[in-house]
């Protein structure tokens, strides 16, 4: 029996960004109707002097309602607003920040009402944002607070690599005021239960990477690695976690290791994303784990050197959007699965009694 196409809200981000231009170089593509129906949340005017821009001509926009259902195999587009904005390319402003939040709230109200099945959210601007009064440091923080989560993950996701941040968005100087044990275990319990649901792998092996240089020199260069990350990993190990480590991050990449293992701890935001960024290349997709809906973005950023060049390139843009389908279904065949499995049990226990 087919499985039902996605419903996929795509935020437009930030609007002086290449996010729109890789939104809709991504959305020319036919396979991605093949098992999706794209709703893109913005402004037409402005996605239509994005698409200009990047030559899109043969790309046409079906504008729907708030309560209009979209039509599968075209691009939908909801409006967000009518004001008339100017755009600036490759700059921070106010109103990159809050027509970027203006159309995440859309989708999250249509998210919340069953109206999409899973979001992509474009690239936004850190300083775009706070100076529209958002608070937050990134959408992953944002996105744990509205869908009520105690906690979530910040996944960087390739076809061969996995690699999960204890912290994101912080200062460096300020990283080990998070590094905790109980911190640790709820990434790595997150980690494992979307290895299982999200991506189907029955029995996760993970790696912790190590905090300080050599994962401490057993103490000469740092304690947190004996004294807080080691005994997070013994304690994972005992709940019945597959988890090994905690490994220098030098050697860890520099030798191959990560190939051995079903997704990756590291420590803090560069420690995780720069050889993230290296190995995946234009390939990477940021998966936001733990949040009761399905949420992609594309790996890299706002990219302002690029915006309105028509250089930008769409391929982890693209990768999100097919990730998010996957994993709405991988979520899906996980429960059917769960349920069978439920419903057998009390027939099992009743031939059992007889």
């Amino acid at each position: 029996m087919p499985m039902d196409k996605v419903r996929l809200g795509i935020t437009c981000g930030d609007i002086n960004s290449i996010s729109l231009e890789v939104i809709l170089k991504a959305l020319r593509n036919e396979m991605i109707y093949k098992n999706i129906i794209p709703v893109l949340y913005g402004n037409v005017k402005i996605a239509s002097y994005h698409k200009n821009i990047a030559q899109l001509d043969a790309l046409s926009f079906n504008i729907i309602g708030q309560s209009e259902r979209p039509r599968p195999g075209r691009l939908n587009l909801i409006n967000c607003w009518n004001d008339n904005i100017t755009i600036s390319l490759g700059k921070a402003s106010p109103d990159g920040g809050k027509y970027a939040k203006l159309a995440l709230d859309k989708a999250l109200e249509d998210l919340q009402k069953n109206e999409l099945d899973a979001l992509v959210t474009g690239p936004i601007h850190k300083h775009s944002m706070r100076m529209a009064g958002f608070e937050h440091l990134g959408h992953t923080g944002y996105l744990k607070e509205k869908a009520g989560s105690k906690d979530c993950l910040m996944f960087m996701v390739s076809d061969n690599l996995r690699i999960g941040v204890v912290t994101e968005h912080v200062p460096l100087s300020q990283v080990t005021q998070y590094i905790r044990k109980e911190t640790i275990l709820s990434k790595l319990r997150i980690m494992e239960t979307s290895l299982i649901t999200d991506f189907g792998i029955e029995k996760p092996h993970l790696a912790v990477l190590g905090l300080n240089p050599h994962a401490g020199e057993e103490g000469l260069l740092g304690s947190e690695d004996e004294e807080i990350i080691r005994p997070a990993i013994i304690e994972a190990k005992k709940s019945g976690m597959f988890v090994s480590g905690p490994y220098p991050a030098d050697s860890f990449f520099g030798r191959g290791m990560f190939n051995k293992f079903d997704g990756i701890l590291a420590m803090y935001h560069d420690q995780g994303l720069i050889p993230f960024k290296t190995i995946a290349q234009q390939e990477g997709v940021n998966y936001t784990a733990g949040l009761p809906f399905v949420r992609t973005s594309p790996g890299h950023g706002t990219a302002f050197d690029l915006a309105g060049k028509n250089e930008a390139d769409s391929g982890s843009m693209m990768n999100a959007m097919l990730m998010a389908k996957d994993i709405v279904y991988q979520r899906k065949g996980y429960r059917e699965m769960r349920e069978n499995v439920l419903r057998k049990r009390p027939k099992l226990s009743e031939e059992m009694s007889e």
